[in-house]
């Protein structure tokens, strides 16, 4: 939310400095070899799958080719190991039973171009499919993991995506995100609520329903819930947990800091702290609550607007957003809200914060010329470059937690959508479309 388009109080709308707008209104078994993508440079490996043998009850023929699909295309969306079309297989289709011997036809498989090979089984059980598999190098004719995953049997497309996931965790040391979810705020429905979806877009359902303005989605750390802000008629702000059953549902900390608008919370990696914008009197800072005391901690405590917190992904540092320097500018502190330093210096106004899961780079979005455009920056200051420039606005950057790829906010098509990039600025794709204005999005963690 850009503070000049913002039509609300002057309390919120300092507050609200780093999230995104729309239009009208403001508002990431042996020795294994390791993929690394940095801005600029991408590698993609090919990787052969077998028709998984199926042994599920009720038998049903197209199984194993559907699962192989779904994995196909998790596999793409990665866009680390692309599977190889069958046509090129010098080694069978099928798999084999799974046995703990060595394999003779590893050279067989590399000469048809893969530098992996899948092989697996599908069992049922009761009201689950589960699936055995086993992941090869075919260069060094090494097993690198042999895995079994367990799914309710109605959602065999998440149990193929997270197949999926635990293939490149094999092959490159860090699992896929084809099986995440992507928060984000929405008003398609006439009201401003919280939305959670599939990564490439699909099985979009709502999360909270309420005629309040809704902003702000973060995930706890373990995906079992998101925290927002909810904006009541009375123009009250505080913070809410939407819950898939291991939490509890509602208002976080009741009772916390009476008399302050809390506009944002993002729990920290490890979930045992959550840092908090806070406002009274015109002015906004950064606290951090410990989630089972309470115990509530200042960070920031200066006359400046102090907004947008996001962790490191050790969780000892936060990025934030001051204007302490005339500007909004994004800075780093320890999580006891010292040690603070200022990391931006390319443009008058950077906000939106994102920290990247393996904690090299910092995304961050940054006017130029009345549009936003989303940068990145080292958490040391010394390095900061484009990722996505537009003329129009792209905004409120949200890594993948594999790092390997950023959600964003853009509008332009007009009205508001998300997007994904990926980390070296390719591959560009459109996740919503046609309804209403979509913003803010938040890209949930592995699922536990």
């Amino acid at each position: 939310m850009k503070l000049r388009r913002h039509p609300w109080v002057q309390a919120i709308a300092l507050v609200l400095l780093c999230t995104a707008s729309a239009p009208g209104i403001a508002l990431a078994q042996s020795e294994k070899p390791v993929v690394e993508i940095s801005p600029g440079r991408a590698k993609a490996f090919r990787v052969a799958v077998q028709r998984f043998r199926d042994r599920a009850q009720p038998l049903r023929p197209s199984r194993a080719d559907d699962l192989r699909a779904v994995i196909g295309d998790a596999l793409d969306f990665t866009g680390i190991l692309l599977p190889l079309d069958p046509a090129a297989y010098l080694g069978p289709d099928d798999s084999a039973p799974l046995s703990n011997r060595g394999r003779s036809d590893c050279p067989d498989w590399s000469q048809s171009g893969a530098d992996a090979l899948v092989e697996g089984e599908i069992r049922s059980g009761t009201g689950t499919l589960e699936i055995e598999f086993a992941v090869w190098d075919t260069a060094r004719c090494v097993r690198l993991a042999r895995k079994t995953i367990t799914w309710d049997a109605s959602e065999a497309i998440r149990l193929g995506r997270t197949v999926a996931d635990e293939i490149v965790a094999a092959f490159t040391g860090t699992p896929g995100c084809a099986a995440t979810e992507i928060a984000f705020v929405s008003n398609r429905t006439g009201h401003r609520e919280i939305y959670v979806m599939d990564v490439d877009g699909r099985y979009t359902r709502t999360a909270t329903r309420s005629d309040a303005v809704k902003s702000f989605p973060a995930w706890l750390p373990d995906a079992v819930g998101i925290l927002y802000t909810s904006y009541t008629r009375s123009g009250l702000t505080n913070l809410y947990v939407t819950s898939r059953s291991q939490v509890r549902a509602g208002r976080l900390f009741p009772s916390l800091l009476p008399g302050y608008a809390k506009f944002r919370g993002v729990f920290a990696p490890d979930g045992e702290a959550v840092a908090i914008v806070a406002s009274t009197h015109g002015r906004s800072d950064i606290f951090t609550v410990h989630r089972n005391t309470g115990k509530v901690r200042q960070l920031t405590d200066t006359p400046a607007i102090e907004v947008g917190p996001s962790w490191s992904p050790d969780g000892k540092r936060l990025a934030f957003v001051s204007d302490r320097a005339g500007s909004p500018q994004i800075y780093t502190m320890n999580r006891d809200g010292s040690d603070v330093k200022r990391i931006t210096f390319n443009g008058h106004y950077n906000t939106s914060p994102a920290w990247s899961p393996k904690g090299d780079w910092i995304a961050y979005e940054t006017r130029v010329e009345g549009q936003f455009d989303i940068w990145l920056v080292d958490p040391t200051g010394t390095t900061a470059l484009p990722l996505v420039t537009n003329r129009r606005s792209d905004e409120a950057p949200s890594w993948s937690p594999d790092g390997r790829k950023i959600a964003f906010s853009s509008t332009r098509r007009g009205t508001a959508d998300i997007y994904l990039i990926d980390r070296n600025g390719e591959n560009l794709q459109r996740l919503t479309r046609n309804q209403g204005d979509n913003l803010a999005p938040a890209w949930g963690p592995f699922p536990r």
